[in-house]
């Protein structure tokens, strides 16, 4: 245990000098909030080519969370020379389902706009999020009322999100007063369908990468198959990445940074749409 223990610390600080961080940049221009901001992670040895970027967007049940408890995944990232922007944003219950999105959108919308900065490509923007996280992504970027244009984005990697047909989950499972849902969601079944990434599917929709634990929760299991099964109508060569794992142990893996979705990631980035070869 302690040669372990050992071996984690020393990668982590072998990664913290591998990488640069930019802590805590406002990415909304007026009445900033400590939860409206996001950390950047660079590269030490930066090349001329601008890097291409990866915004992770933490889970939690849209009532907790926050982008410091994640700079092992920034950091590992920039060590396979990849850009990583983590934002935080406001939970419930003081925003709804609907404020998130719009602030992970406007996320992408910094990152967009300021990127360049940091040597970074702002033509090459990739987005992944965990449970709840994956929810926020994919509707922010699907749903046009968050305004990000179809070229924005060139790529989505879900890690066992969680949410993607909250319609279908809600009418089975009515909100509560238990997890905040019913300020996460309200209790206005008309706008359920507005908050569900599935129904904004369509041709234009960036490609897709998805990863799903096999021992997750099932209303996890049961979002994602029926999201592959619409996404298929449009990509239909997207297969999930299945992993022997619960749901938390499905982001913590990244504590490891020769874990392999590093590099799965790294080459779905690089080979855009193609779908990579990965061993658990």
């Amino acid at each position: 245990m302690r040669y372990i223990l050992l071996l984690l610390i020393t990668g982590m600080l072998f990664n913290s000098c591998s990488s640069q961080k930019f802590k805590n940049i406002p990415y909304l221009k007026s009445d900033l909030q400590s939860n409206q901001a996001l950390n950047v992670f660079v590269p030490s040895k930066q090349k001329s080519k601008p890097a291409p970027v990866l915004i992770f967007v933490h889970g939690g049940n849209w009532n907790s969370g926050n982008k410091n408890w994640y700079s092992f995944l920034g950091r590992n990232f920039a060590k396979k020379g990849i850009i990583t922007v983590i934002p935080s944003y406001t939970l419930s219950p003081k925003a709804t389902a609907d404020q998130m999105a719009a602030e992970i959108s406007a996320v992408i919308l910094w990152t967009k706009e300021n990127i360049t900065n940091y040597n970074g490509d702002s033509t090459q923007i990739y987005l992944t999020g965990h449970s709840a996280g994956g929810h926020l992504i994919a509707l922010a970027t699907l749903n046009p009322k968050y305004n990000i244009a179809n070229n924005v984005v060139s790529g989505i990697i879900l890690n066992d999100a969680a949410g993607l047909d909250m319609k279908y989950y809600l009418e089975h499972n009515p909100p509560t007063a238990s997890d905040n849902y019913f300020t996460t969601w309200t209790t206005k079944s008309s706008e359920w369908k507005e908050l569900s990434p599935i129904y904004f599917l369509d041709a234009q929709a960036p490609p897709f990468m998805i990863y799903i634990g096999t021992k997750t929760y099932p209303s996890i299991k049961i979002g994602n198959e029926r999201f592959l099964k619409q996404l298929h109508n449009f990509q239909p060569n997207v297969k999930p990445i299945l992993l022997n794992k619960k749901h938390v142990p499905m982001v913590l893996q990244y504590l490891w940074p020769w874990n392999n979705r590093y590099d799965e990631i790294k080459e779905f980035i690089e080979n855009k749409s193609k779908i990579p070869s990965h061993d658990d």
